[in-house]
């Protein structure tokens, strides 16, 4: 099934800004949060509105919707598995939070976000890879499974919140509730501290990891991994992994969005009389034709021989620009017919070279002003 426009998800335009994207999600979250519609559909929506809400509200990844649509996000990988354990409070700040008695804070442990820079290959780009890559992260304790305690020993319920991890401050008519400062919204205190990781119930390690990089992105372009960050803390959630891509320089094309540039060599006669060369494509090699006094700098279009774009729906073009190449190492023959040929060639200046007799007029003009 087709996913739902985030526009219209969240009922704004296009042209919308930040506090109007804003403004959007937080009158929908409080109408669809599970926490206030008991609706057997208001769950599902309520996860809809916030997938729309995180990718229109970070810029560049608004920027990659309105180019490419959902296929920008797509990939398992990326951002299949928005979350739904948003709190009412992380929506609308503590203090509504507070106001409304809602006393869970599921993301306050949640682990950090860690970014991985990796170099590709152009080739590597056009046709998608398989990377291994080793990062240095938290992980969880297996020694006491991320609870930072001996192994035979449990937590104990704060006293200060009873185990709650609030704690309810009255202001004249209102009643507040804040986190506990004792046990800093856990609930629970850790008395026999794990060995192994000093009560914080997460190492420092490094991880080996299989990463699949989709086809066809760009450089610059961030690929998501969900839950491959930093674990939580006691327990929390892990935070994601995001990798940057850069695209290494290439030894034939450069690139450009979706299309491909190159700049093509060809002898002197070639570009006198004209002829046909080789030009390397993505899809293998093709003929281009030269047409005769082709001169350094000419630009040849080959339409639909550039990248795809992430959705298929459009493919780049490839720009080959021609330059003359000197020949070089020429024999004593080989000088001889050249001379031969500039001593007759001059004889034509005016009519055979355009460009230099150009040159030579505004030459004159120069020096005549100076003087």
């Amino acid at each position: 099934m087709s996913k739902k426009d985030y526009y219209t998800l969240l009922g704004i335009s296009k042209n919308s800004n930040n506090t109007e994207i804003k403004k959007a999600y937080k009158r929908l979250a409080i109408k669809y949060h599970p926490d206030r519609n008991k609706d057997k559909n208001a769950e599902k929506r309520f996860k809809e509105i916030k997938e729309a809400y995180e990718i229109l509200s970070d810029k560049k990844k608004r920027n990659a919707y309105d180019q490419y649509g959902h296929e920008a996000f797509d990939q398992s990988y990326v951002n299949n598995n928005f979350r739904s354990e948003t709190s009412f409070s992380d929506i609308f700040g503590d203090v509504f939070g507070d106001i409304f008695g809602d006393n869970r804070n599921k993301n306050v442990d949640k682990g950090s976000d860690l970014k991985y820079n990796i170099e590709l290959d152009l080739e590597e780009i056009i046709k998608g890879v398989k990377k291994e890559i080793n990062i240095q992260t938290l992980i969880k304790c297996k020694y006491c499974n991320g609870k930072g305690t001996k192994r035979g020993s449990s937590l104990n319920n704060c006293l200060t919140c009873h185990g709650n991890g609030q704690i309810q401050i009255k202001r004249g008519f209102f009643t507040f509730q804040q986190t506990c400062p004792k046990c800093n919204g856990i609930g629970k205190i850790i008395k026999n501290a794990c060995n192994y990781c000093k009560s914080h119930g997460r190492i420092r390690k490094f991880k080996n990891l299989s990463i699949k990089i989709p086809k066809n992105l760009n450089d610059g372009d961030t690929v998501r991994i969900t839950g491959e960050g930093e674990a939580g803390k006691r327990g929390g959630i892990s935070g994601d992994l995001y990798i940057q891509i850069k695209i290494k320089e290439h030894s034939i094309f450069k690139r450009d969005n979706n299309n491909l540039y190159c700049e093509i060599p060809i002898n002197f006669s070639t570009a006198v009389l004209g002829g046909d060369i080789e030009v390397p494509t993505l899809d293998g090699r093709i003929k281009l034709r030269i047409p005769p006094e082709t001169q350094t700098g000419k630009l040849f279009k080959i339409k639909g021989k550039g990248i795809k774009s992430l959705n298929n729906k459009y493919r780049g073009d490839l720009l080959c620009k021609i330059f003359i190449e000197t020949p070089i190492n020429l024999t004593e023959k080989q000088k001889e017919i050249i001379y031969n040929f500039d001593k007759n060639f001059n004889n034509y200046l005016n009519k055979n070279t355009p460009k230099i007799n150009n040159f030579i007029k505004k030459i004159k003009i120069f020096l005549n002003n100076l003087k």
